[in-house]
């Protein structure tokens, strides 16, 4: 339920707020993935494929974004349109939320703004690519994702392929049990990377089926536990690129960032266009397939729930 104080800043879509008021399946989306996540054209085409991906599983896409200091829970054709095509949007998190629907702004979602609007609206799964964490050299750059904070605080289901592989996944995992952030691995014992079925580090627990998320999800919540919930679903197997070829990549795009002094805000979009560049598209095709991998399985959690 959309609390009082914060409906004169909503829109929720008429869609979505009858399949809310129905209590039907709803799954929300980030809007990053595609204001600074993937280039145009492709990044409208995956949007408007990944909606019809959850109508498919019998759930109601609520893709969240910031447009014109609005915060929109639900956008129309026209509007996913036009945020695809916008240059020089924000990218909006916890810190800048707020401040971008008081100065009248737009903006792409991440992870963090998302799991914040979805929760007011009343929506318990959300599905993305992958999340933000702990950057590599964090330990002198002190760079480390505010999606992790967001995790341990605000109670949604976020669906995802892991981690993004440009990120110290050992660390973000041990920042997540420090936080008390279940991360789930949907189907396998191994943490996904992203790009790549696996990586080094294990599952910190395993479930097989969207039923048993959903009861996860409600036990935890019976016991007044407060905080999400991490799923990462490994990317179809016809789909990943292989670990050894995605770190030679990763390397070579992180190096050259280190070198073009780019920090902050600017590091992910950065090193994924660069990771494109270098991988002759194959990343954004990868990409693209895990995105609406989790759609699926969201749907399917959501519909659970």
């Amino acid at each position: 339920m959309l609390p009082d104080t914060a409906r004169a800043f909503t829109d929720i879509q008429a869609e979505v707020a009858s399949a809310l008021a129905q209590k039907k399946p709803v799954v929300a989306l980030e809007s990053t993935i595609v204001t600074h996540g993937m280039p145009y054209p492709q990044n409208e085409q995956m949007a408007a494929r990944v909606e019809a991906i959850i109508r498919e599983e019998g759930a109601t896409p609520a893709t969240i974004a910031v447009v014109d200091g609005r915060l929109k829970v639900g956008l129309s054709d026209a509007e996913r349109h036009n945020l695809a095509r916008s240059k020089g949007v924000m990218k909006l998190s916890r810190a800048d939320l707020a401040f971008a629907l008081s100065e009248g702004l737009s903006g792409g979602t991440t992870v963090a703004a998302t799991m914040i609007a979805a929760d007011l609206a009343g929506i318990a799964v959300f599905a993305t690519g992958g999340i933000g964490g702990v950057h590599k050299g964090a330990e002198t750059s002190f760079d480390v994702s505010a999606d992790l904070d967001e995790l341990a605080r605000t109670p949604v289901i976020v669906v995802s392929a892991g981690a993004k592989a440009i990120l110290d996944i050992e660390k973000t995992l041990e920042v997540l049990e420090t936080r008390g952030v279940p991360v789930v691995v949907h189907g396998a014992d191994i943490m996904p990377a992203f790009w790549s079925r696996q990586s080094p580090h294990p599952a910190p627990l395993r479930l097989d089926d969207a039923a048993a998320i959903a009861r996860f999800h409600r036990t935890r919540q019976a016991l007044g536990i407060r905080g999400g919930l991490l799923v990462a679903n490994p990317v179809p197997e016809a789909d990943e690129i292989a670990a050894d070829r995605m770190a030679g990549f990763i390397a070579d795009a992180q190096a050259q960032g280190v070198k073009e002094g780019i920090s902050g805000k600017r590091v992910t979009p950065y090193l994924l266009a660069k990771i494109l560049e270098l991988s002759g598209g194959a990343s954004l095709t990868t990409n693209i397939a895990l995105v609406e991998n989790n759609a699926r399985l969201a749907a399917k959690i959501a519909a659970s729930l």
